[in-house]
């Protein structure tokens, strides 16, 4: 059974892609504040949000892994990208001219696996996926990713895993932690050790850094199969 392991970078949409009724809904709490410090915060905090939100982000990056083969490629939007990078490490550097381009290549590169794993793909990057792929009209090929929440078949969320389906809550022995302290506590190689954090991808796409995007994304894909192993060694199959 072909296994892949995936993950995404999305980069805020600016607001002038909304119009004054879009921006009104948006930003209304900020607006519920008198103006001065407090609402700029609030305003601010509201804009970081965009990123996680598919109706006001798009996705700029997609890294995929082969789980058993660790051979994969990473779709990566770019302009005037020179292909120099291409195939390091069995990863193929795929640039794309925009988002639809990309989300077309990863459905038909998805089509050929039958399991899926992430972390926190559940909550975010196959919703996200789902949802951009609808409004940009992209075929999409695995509609089943969000079945049975309690099933490792075909899609095992690490994130699920290892909460045992949030078994503990916020606070509890098995709370939620992100990919960096759980790569950290396993002994894996973190995808942050290289001072990139998916906060700093908005910034990174308006300077052009697009191979420094797609490189951060595959070290997220390869934490992600790394701790999917440890996963499998030691804590499948516990109910």
């Amino acid at each position: 059974m072909a296994t892949l392991v995936f993950d995404i970078e999305t980069s805020a949409l600016s607001e002038d892609s909304f119009d004054e009724s879009q921006l009104e809904y948006l930003f209304r709490d900020a607006a519920k504040l008198e103006e001065g410090a407090e609402r700029d915060a609030k305003h601010g905090e509201i804009k970081r949000m965009f990123n996680l939100w598919p109706f006001t982000a798009q996705v700029v990056c997609i890294a995929m892994l082969n789980a058993d083969s660790a051979k994969g490629k990473v779709l990566f939007i770019a302009e005037d990208y020179e292909e120099d990078e291409a195939g390091k490490e069995g990863v193929e550097f795929v640039p794309c001219m925009d988002e639809a381009e990309l989300i077309t290549e990863f459905w038909n590169a998805a089509k050929h696996f039958d399991k899926v794993v992430t972390f926190n793909g559940r909550g975010f990057d196959v919703p996200f996926m789902y949802l951009r792929s609808a409004l940009l009209n992209v075929p999409i090929s695995k509609k089943n990713w969000l079945g049975y929440r309690f099933a490792i078949e075909p899609h095992c969320d690490l994130a699920e895993q290892l909460t045992f389906y949030g078994v503990s809550g916020r606070t509890g022995a098995a709370r939620r932690f992100n990919l960096d302290f759980y790569c950290k506590m396993f002994g894996i190689e973190s995808p942050k050790s290289h001072g990139v954090t998916g906060m700093d991808v908005n910034d990174m796409m308006k300077e052009g850094r697009y191979q420094e995007i797609a490189e951060y994304c595959v070290r997220d894909v390869r934490a992600t199969v790394a701790l999917y192993q440890i996963w499998q060694e030691r804590l499948a199959g516990i109910k």
